[in-house]
């Protein structure tokens, strides 16, 4: 596998470890319709959460959540669509972002953006 989406992975673990335990439910990983993807879909009491987790090394050219950008905010509400027509899913949703910065070992940040957006 290519080192960056390795890199990726381990932000994934880490944003689902923090989400277990906030005691969020983590239903699904790296939810996968047509081609569309969603990083984590977590059940946080009665809400689904549709979660998206940007992982960088360095903030250089901007903070791991400036790159969740309008295109990827349509993408993830598409398939969030999708998901709630499959499964029949009624309720409340919201769309989350987890920002983590990795520099190294010792040096992780981790921020947790709820209700990041809606269906823009």
């Amino acid at each position: 596998m290519a080192k960056h989406l390795d890199f990726g992975r381990l932000g994934e673990s880490y944003a689902e470890k923090f989400l277990q335990d906030l005691g969020c439910e983590i239903l699904l990983r790296n939810w996968r319709c047509k081609n569309l993807e969603v990083d984590l879909i977590v059940k946080d009491s009665d809400t689904l959460v549709f979660v998206e987790v940007k992982t960088r090394s360095k903030v250089e050219y901007g903070e791991p959540f400036e790159f969740v950008d309008w295109k990827k905010k349509r993408k993830l509400t598409r398939a969030a669509d999708y998901y709630l027509k499959k499964y029949d899913v009624h309720g409340e949703i919201r769309f989350d972002i987890i920002s983590i910065l990795i520099a190294d070992k010792e040096n992780i940040q981790l921020e947790h953006i709820k209700d990041a957006f809606w269906n823009e």
